[in-house]
């Protein structure tokens, strides 16, 4: 049977048009139907299910690396030689993440706690919880800081106390110690006749108060009302702005709880995020664009000026009194006791902070905070690496007593990288 030429041609020049069309109708509303799947899914509403879900439980596989700075020379320390350490770990803490006491408001915005538990991971550790580790005795050293400026006779009696317990400036205990907590005398002393002076009753230890523990009430919006604004804080613990600042600009809860932010950016998008341990808002900015996995990702970084003085950066002034650039004084949020953030291995700080302990070794890959994202949907990519930068800095005596003003020596003792897909806590 013969066919029809011209019908065979006018067939394929009707496929040719309704194709450009469809193709045309695409470019223009593909976009559009994608954009409005993104705010879909975005939004926190129950009633969708799957990212509701993901948002209240955080599913996905969650881990913490803790590093310790191990004292090697604890003993010329104290004769004024410079502090040497060896970096130890990681020992790996696999965190659960669980939000409850969901409320949702109707002005858009939704309360919750979110509660964490850690457990160890034997297998991704290089460790175990059993290693002996020696780190400066952040109890004892603290108190001194907090206790030099008292009478000389009661300075007297309180450090013969330390020297009845046994205290001194350097501790040697087990990482599950150091983590969880240990029994101590001192404590038990302190708790008895000063009360309110440590942050807790029970046993001491570097996250003695985190397992089990909340961030506090976070309200934020839910993106009902306004994309743009879901996951933004509206007020923690009941307050709009902080107090433990000198500025109304350092009082501010800028940004997001840390875990998610608001889809649709671009390079000029800035993250800004409320940390609880920090004691204050930071925020990070746009380094570069990547790929991964044939994914399009943005990698966000923390700004050089995220710790600096105030005579660097003059809008820190509100953060002061200030040490060398790269130190965040947090004493006013820690009962006054003498703690301070930096990066790890003070990377991005004074470089004089160096010559205060050898062993450091600060590199931009190792020791830098970033995070990469998918800049339409806002969601961390699954090999997110974020280094964090949570680090008590001591003040060690050249003797151990209360008879002579303490030498500051800069004394890294902790570090902690998290990695994962949906959250990063300062």
């Amino acid at each position: 049977m013969a066919v029809n030429k011209s019908k065979v041609s006018a067939g394929f020049i009707v496929v040719g048009v309704l194709t450009a069309f469809f193709g045309i109708v695409l470019v223009f509303v593909g976009p559009v139907i994608i954009d409005d799947q993104v705010v879909k899914n975005t939004i926190i509403d129950p009633k969708n299910d799957l990212s509701y879900t993901m948002w209240k439980d955080l599913p996905v596989p969650f881990f913490m690396s803790v590093y310790f700075f191990h004292v090697l020379n604890p003993e010329e320390i104290l004769k004024g030689e410079k502090p040497m350490v060896e970096q130890r770990g990681p020992y790996v803490y696999r965190k659960q993440c669980r939000k409850e006491n969901i409320t949702f408001h109707p002005n858009s915005t939704v309360s919750y706690r979110e509660y964490r538990r850690y457990f160890f991971e034997p297998s991704m550790s290089v460790g175990n919880e059993s290693d002996v580790i020696t780190i400066p005795n952040m109890l004892v050293l603290g108190a001194a800081v907090m206790l030099e400026d008292l009478p000389f006779a009661l300075r007297l009696l309180i450090s013969a106390t330390f020297k009845t317990f046994k205290e001194g400036p350097f501790l040697t205990k087990t990482v599950e110690e150091l983590m969880w907590g240990y029994d101590s005398k001192l404590v038990e002393f302190l708790n008895k006749y000063l009360p309110g002076m440590l942050p807790s009753t029970g046993k001491f230890g570097l996250f003695a108060e985190f397992n089990n523990s909340n961030t506090g009430l976070f309200t934020i919006h839910t993106g009902r009302d306004n994309i743009k604004n879901v996951h933004k804080v509206d007020s923690w613990n009941g307050l709009t702005e902080l107090s433990y600042w000198r500025t109304p600009q350092c009082n501010m809860i800028n940004g997001t709880a840390g875990q998610l932010w608001p889809p649709f950016m671009t390079k000029e998008t800035t993250l800004p995020f409320y940390s609880p341990d920090a004691c204050r808002s930071l925020e990070l900015v746009y380094q570069r664009p990547g790929v991964m996995n044939g994914i399009p990702l943005y990698r966000f970084v923390a700004p050089k000026t995220m710790f600096a003085n105030g005579t660097d950066y003059p809008p820190n002034e509100g953060f002061c009194p200030c040490r060398q650039s790269g130190l965040l004084n947090v004493s006013s949020c820690r009962y006054n006791s003498p703690v301070f953030i930096s990066h790890p291995h003070f990377f991005n700080a004074d470089p004089v902070l160096l010559d205060y302990v050898l062993g450091l070794h600060p590199t931009e890959e190792e020791h830098g905070l970033f995070i990469d994202i998918h800049p339409v949907s806002a969601h961390l990519h699954p090999h997110l690496k974020a280094a964090t930068f949570k680090k008590p800095i001591k003040t060690v005596p050249k003797r151990f007593s209360f008879r002579t003003s303490p030498t500051l020596i800069v004394f890294s003792i902790i570090v902690h990288k998290l990695s994962g897909l949906c959250t990063i806590n300062i």
